[in-house]
């Protein structure tokens, strides 16, 4: 029941968060393009519900997409060279992502779920990992508020694996008041490293075809 609920508020949130955020994400848009070459917004195809394939938008904030990710650390770091001056600024406070209250409101994604990676990343997943494939991908996560970029792989995927046999209203209230907390202070504040043997204990559950708990 609550996924209907969810589904139907993250597009009425997504369409008038659109609506307030018209002017300032102009701004953004027209401070990117005075700072360096190339488009304001930036489209690439992530993975989706079921791992299917939809073209996520963010701002642009690098100044070329030639760039070699870690596989173990995926998240950019705050001090990449390529970064431009705006898209450090807007990086630091997560303004980059706004753009993607479009793709919730196409129902591509969620405001609150596991954050949408490229598809390079699938093949160094195990297959309890891609239970988190088991439900949208959101603009915020149970990994971004536990530290995401100084979080490992294998971290990011056990919060995300765990939000989906825990999803409810309070857990993703939870999330959504601790993003605004991490856009404030920072990831690092909220660093929740992970025992190995949690994450084993998750791994034995998904294996076990562990199932969602919604409320």
């Amino acid at each position: 029941m609550y996924r209907v609920f969810k589904a139907v508020m993250d597009r009425i949130l997504a369409f008038f968060g659109l609506l307030v955020l018209f002017l300032p994400l102009l701004i953004v848009a027209l401070a990117i393009k005075l700072d360096s070459k190339g488009p304001a917004i930036f489209k690439q195809e992530r993975i989706g519900k079921d791992e299917k394939p939809f073209l996520l938008y963010k701002f642009r904030t690098m100044k070329s997409t030639d760039v070699k990710f870690d596989i173990e650390h995926p998240v950019i770091a705050d001090n990449n060279e390529n970064l431009t001056k705006v898209g450090r600024v807007i990086r630091k406070f997560k303004i980059d992502e706004f753009l993607q209250l479009i793709n919730v409101l196409k129902g591509d994604m969620s405001l609150i779920g596991p954050r949408p990676l490229m598809w390079v990343y699938l093949d160094f997943y195990e297959p309890w990992e891609r239970k988190k494939f088991t439900v949208k991908p959101g603009m915020s996560g149970l990994s971004q508020v536990k530290g995401n970029g100084h979080l490992s792989r294998i971290e990011r995927s056990y919060y995300d694996v765990l939000y989906t046999k825990k999803i409810k209203l309070s857990t993703d209230a939870e999330i959504l008041f601790k993003t605004v907390g991490v856009m404030l202070v920072g990831e690092e504040k909220f660093l929740k490293n992970v025992p190995e043997e949690e994450i084993e204990r998750l791994k034995q559950s998904a294996d076990d075809g562990g199932s969602c708990i919604a409320e």
